[in-house]
């Protein structure tokens, strides 16, 4: 509230003025500079229509009354080179005692923002505009805090969705390649198992005539071997025993064994990595097809996570970019991983591209299915100059930031930003490190500047 009573008569008496309270009618003019020819870093008075430095209209006291005045043009005559165009050939000199001041806010008029607020829209980055606040005090009253800009670490990225998956590289669905009996299941839900363990055993008539043919060709060739050696068999014979052995043994290696089992005829189902048990289709004395899938080993040292990119943003992704995830359910972690996969096609409907990174998961807390947001970044810097988001106030759609000068002046200076992320933005252009800017409460600042549009401008005594 101290706020509002401490702005406010400025307001009622900006009001006033603007309303047309106690104004005096001014003489009309003559047509003044045509707009091609006028100097475009100079302030021009619409009102009468010449330089706002050689309109004594509005500023009579500026006025030098030794030098003759040209009022069709608004100029003095010793450099009104409409009347004298052989003035345009000489060399430019300054001829007046100073800059024209705003003697309202004690600024230079070109500079003064409250007076001008239609110049935020020609400055370019690190230009600016004076503020000046209605009272040495006024800062404090509104709770103006400043801060030094400074330097940090700042990465641009692309922002985007992502549902976690199993490693497909390290996924495996364990199958009875024949048809059987489980005899014996090893292992259960999310048991971590190691490679070659055996999670169940099956027994069948069909894993049992492989056996017995596998061990009769085996006798039948140490057989011919023998006598072929003492020279009793032919040649064809030992080739053709040899020949049935290895028929019957790839077989079993089809089955899953790795050598001639001695007696049993039962199959062991072993792991081919070392992983966790996700899913278990199997009981003790079941019947099973051949190709059933009985159960689903992943190895979750690793995950993966699915990214949705926008069309717009593929340009700037490429693999090997490294990847920050934030999973929903666990609040407070950020997980970093690499990105390894950009689809070569776009979803015609959603116009997004599907995306793959992976990530280290040694503690096991990424689990499948989960939903979580992912960065991909794009641009990293360890020496950005950074600002707090409030600190960046937007006016005519260019970003300014507010530049500590006295205790009750600042100036509005347009700046480039670059990346933003966790409440910072990174400044390109248009400010110094060390710069005290300010980081609260910008935004009354900017209202300041605005005042003028809001009726309340520039007046004259």
């Amino acid at each position: 509230m101290k706020t509002l009573l401490k702005i406010t008569p400025l307001l009622l008496i900006a009001t006033m003025i603007w309303t047309g309270c106690g104004e005096k009618s001014l003489p009309a003019t003559g047509a003044g500079i045509p707009p091609e020819l006028r100097d475009p870093k100079r302030l021009w008075c619409k009102e009468h229509n010449r330089y706002e430095d050689r309109c004594w209209l509005c500023h009579p006291d500026q006025q030098d009354k030794k030098r003759a005045y040209c009022d069709e043009h608004g100029l003095y005559e010793d450099e009104c080179f409409l009347c004298h165009p052989e003035l345009k050939d000489q060399p430019k000199t300054q001829t007046d005692a100073g800059r024209l001041m705003c003697k309202e806010h004690h600024v230079p008029e070109d500079e003064c923002g409250i007076c001008h607020p239609e110049l935020t829209a020609k400055l370019s980055p690190g230009s600016g505009l004076k503020v000046r606040l209605p009272a040495m005090d006024s800062a404090a009253l509104v709770g103006l805090e400043t801060a030094l800009s400074a330097t940090g670490a700042m990465a641009d990225g692309i922002e985007c969705y992502a549902e976690l998956a199993f490693n497909q590289n390290k996924l495996a669905q364990l199958t009875t390649p024949a048809s059987g009996i489980i005899q014996e299941v090893a292992v259960d839900l999310g048991d971590k198992v190691t490679e070659g363990q055996t999670v169940a055993r099956i027994g069948s008539a069909q894993i049992a005539e492989a056996v017995a043919k596998a061990v009769l060709t085996r006798q039948t060739l140490e057989r011919e071997r023998k006598l072929r050696n003492s020279g009793i068999a032919p040649a064809k014979d030992l080739q053709e025993a040899e020949a049935a052995f290895t028929t019957a043994f790839q077989q079993l290696k089809a089955l899953g064994f790795t050598d001639v089992p001695a007696e049993t005829a039962t199959l062991e189902l072993r792991a081919p990595f070392a992983g966790e048990i996700t899913e278990r289709n199997a009981v003790r004395g079941a019947l099973v097809e051949a190709g059933k899938s009985l159960f689903t080993l992943a190895d979750r040292s690793t995950m993966w996570a699915m990214l949705n990119l926008p069309e717009s943003a593929l340009a700037r992704v490429r693999v090997g970019q490294p990847v920050e995830l934030v999973v929903d359910s666990l609040s407070g972690q950020t997980f970093t991983g690499q990105l390894t996969w950009v689809s070569a096609e776009v979803d015609e409907r959603t116009r997004m591209a599907r995306a793959r990174a992976e990530f280290a998961n040694l503690d096991g807390q990424l689990r499948a299915r989960m939903f979580a947001h992912a960065r991909i970044l794009t641009h990293q810097s360890d020496a950005a100059l950074l600002l707090p988001a409030a600190a960046v106030q937007p006016v005519d759609g260019q970003p300014f930031v507010f530049v500590k000068l006295a205790d009750d002046l600042y100036e509005a200076r347009a700046v480039r930003l670059g990346a933003k992320h966790n409440g910072y933005v990174e400044v390109l252009d248009g400010l110094k490190s060390g710069e005290p800017v300010v980081v609260q409460q910008a935004f009354v600042v900017k209202s300041q500047l605005l005042l003028s549009r809001l009726g309340a401008g520039c007046a004259d005594d």
